[in-house]
């Protein structure tokens, strides 16, 4: 207990000193640390050069956390520094390797930390992984609070990761009682006063492991055009505002995706049943219809509560191959659904197109399939790119700008997908590798310049170019305010098709459904929520994708423990001071230490992203043969086949 006290106060805020820091004098700095593995550290500044601190100066600080530091260094030695304050701890636990005395953390930068005590009835072996609680000292202590299982089993690995992020993997029994409370099927009362959609061809399309289903589609042509009906669930009808289940979907923000497992952010009987648009049963909907003319020009679009009944539960493979010629789909539901899946195929042809013709840019950047099976990795492959997605793709984006419009116009809170112009700097970097490549490029783009850029691109640049264009772009966040999404080239955008999925999408069902209602005092009753909702939403999306990027590296570097001495094609995908990382063709990336690279004296080029000496040069987009030469936990080594 004394201990956990020494940390809660080591962690507080000195207020004096941190006044001093934000008024940027040059005795204190604010930075995050930025650990290695050799026991010293750098204090990285928001603006400004990275400070070297040497191990004795860390003063308890350890990798990521956000610190004061002073400089020590003298004037031919002036970015050196010490810590002298930890402003805030990013890791209160880690999760590492027990060798008998201390838990070597798998976290890049934190190092061994002694153990100083277990927790009642935990005996950890040599070996096991664990999780640790670290107190703050002059010296860093752990205590195990939890046993994994051994290092190197592939369920301790990922779970070790949901620990490090934090990422829960059970609900609270609070949320679950309320969750028991729930309907199983939609009351004839409930579906009073909304528009009736059972009769229509409605199907859901998703993979073929899907469990949860919020959105499906019917599309009907007309004399003037057609008419596209996105339904999605109806959440909010059943997670009521801050209840048990609103609070803890709150908290968890988005579901997380691993490639063998869910942890969703809303219970099982949500997500798969009653707000599941399963075939053949009622649900409650939140629905966009949207009639177009044959140039797709919007002549009238709705926003309505509504009841549907899907037809059937399709797979992107099974639709794909009905657009391919086979007629399996058609045997199995008959020509209805093939009807209008052949209507559907028309309108999202003639969407793309309009999207291509407006700017909207599309990078060709292949996904990466990793299969687990009985806890094994038994493949990582490219993930084919299939007009299937792409037709969902093209009607959720429409009903997502719809949304958008529709309630911006109206001026009340939201939460929308905010996407501004890439910042100056990147976009410097990328006019200098282009020009490298020959390749001519604005100093202030528009989405339709990155669009006619990339799609004019010889066949040996182009999968190069659309990652170091992707480099270049802002990071898509979620906002109250709507500044349009450049990357889409759209005025208006936020994200509706899945609040089973995203708190955000959730949080604006929220505020729909009160409009429509005709609720009033709407901007007093939404104001914080909207703007807490984008906030957290922005904040756990970004933990979410890096512990899912984690795990994903975990499993990469699994399935090449036992290709290592193999030789494969690859791809330079990033240049660094300390090598370069080179992409095999079914998206395993590793490194080539500068060491190990033929001849010495290289020096990396951050403007044209290369390194090179004066006999050799590496640089990003180049083709090169590897040899697979080592893998340890999440990083894999490759070096440079010379023969």
């Amino acid at each position: 207990m004394t201990k956990n006290k020494k940390t809660k106060n080591k962690s507080v805020k000195n207020e004096k000193l941190t006044k001093r820091a934000n008024r940027n004098t040059n005795e204190f700095i604010r930075g995050t640390v930025q650990g290695t593995a050799h026991g010293y550290a750098f204090c990285v500044q928001e603006n400004g050069p990275d400070l070297f601190i040497k191990e004795r100066d860390l003063n308890g600080a350890i990798h990521g956390d956000t610190v004061l530091v002073k400089r020590v260094g003298n004037r031919y030695n002036s970015d050196e520094c010490k810590v002298v304050e930890i402003i805030e701890r990013k890791f209160d636990k880690t999760v590492g390797v027990f060798t008998g005395r201390t838990v070597v953390s798998s976290e890049r930068g934190i190092g061994a930390v002694e153990v100083d005590f277990f927790h009642p009835g935990l005996n950890a072996k040599v070996g096991d992984k664990v999780v640790a609680e670290i107190f703050s000292g002059r010296n860093l202590t752990c205590s195990v609070v939890e046993i994994l299982g051994k290092d190197g089993e592939l369920q301790a690995d990922i779970t070790g990761i949901m620990r490090t992020y934090k990422l829960p993997d059970k609900f609270k029994k609070s949320t679950m009682d309320e969750t028991k409370t729930l309907t199983d099927s939609v009351s004839q009362d409930e579906i009073a006063d909304r528009r009736d959609f059972r009769s229509d061809v409605t199907v859901t399309i998703d993979g073929e492991d899907s469990r949860d289903f919020d959105d499906a589609i019917c599309v009907k042509k007309t004399d003037f055009g057609f008419k596209l009906f996105v339904h999605i669930a109806d959440v909010t009808h059943y997670v009521k505002e801050n209840g048990k289940i609103d609070k803890e979907a709150f908290n968890r923000g988005t579901s997380v995706y691993f490639p063998d497992r869910v942890l969703p952010m809303l219970p099982e009987k949500l997500s798969n049943g009653i707000c599941s648009l399963n075939e053949g049963v009622d649900r409650l909907t939140l629905s966009v219809i949207i009639d177009y003319d044959n140039d797709c020009n919007i002549i009238n679009r709705e926003i309505v509560q509504g009841v549907i009944r899907s037809k059937a539960r399709l797979t992107y493979n099974a639709v794909e191959s009905y657009f391919n010629g086979d007629d399996k789909l058609t045997i199995k539901y008959g020509d209805d659904i093939a009807n209008m899946l052949s209507v559907a195929h028309d309108l999202a042809k003639r969407l793309e197109k309009m999207r291509d013709e407006r700017g909207a840019v599309n990078f060709d950047i292949p996904e990466c399939q990793i299969t687990v099976a009985s806890g094994e990795v038994v493949a990582v492959e490219k993930k084919e790119r299939l007009f299937a997605y792409k037709l969902i793709e093209e009607f959720m984006l429409s009903a997502n700008e719809t949304v958008a419009e529709y309630f911006e116009k109206r001026a009340v809170p939201f939460v929308y997908r905010a996407h501004e112009n890439p910042p100056a700097e990147k976009i410097e970097t990328l006019l200098n590798f282009l020009s490298g490549l020959g390749i001519e490029f604005t100093e202030n783009p528009s989405p339709k310049d990155y669009a006619q850029m990339l799609s004019q691109l010889p066949d040996e640049y182009k999968a190069v170019v659309n990652r170091v264009s992707l480099r270049s772009m802002s990071k898509a966040e979620y906002s109250t305010r709507n500044i349009g999404h450049f990357g889409l080239a759209a005025e208006y955008y936020c994200h509706f098709t899945s609040p089973i999925r995203r708190y955000p999408d959730l949080a604006i069902h929220r505020i729909i459904r009160y409009y429509l209602s005709g609720g009033e005092n709407i901007k007093r009753k939404f104001a914080d929520y909207a703007k807490n909702s984008a906030k957290v939403g922005s904040e756990r999306e970004r933990i979410a994708e890096e512990a899912e990027r984690k795990v994903d590296d975990i499993l990469k570097a699994r399935f090449m423990q036992n290709k290592i001495g193999e030789r494969f094609d690859a791809v330079i995908s990033g240049v660094t001071e300390r090598g370069i990382f080179c992409e095999l063709d079914f998206g395993v990336e590793g490194m080539v230490k500068v060491e190990s690279l033929r001849g010495h004296g290289y020096r990396f080029d951050e403007k044209r992203l290369l390194i090179s000496n004066r006999q050799y040069t590496y640089r990003i987009g180049d083709q090169v043969k590897i040899i697979v030469s080592s893998v340890n936990y999440d990083k894999i080594a490759f070096e440079i086949d010379y023969e």
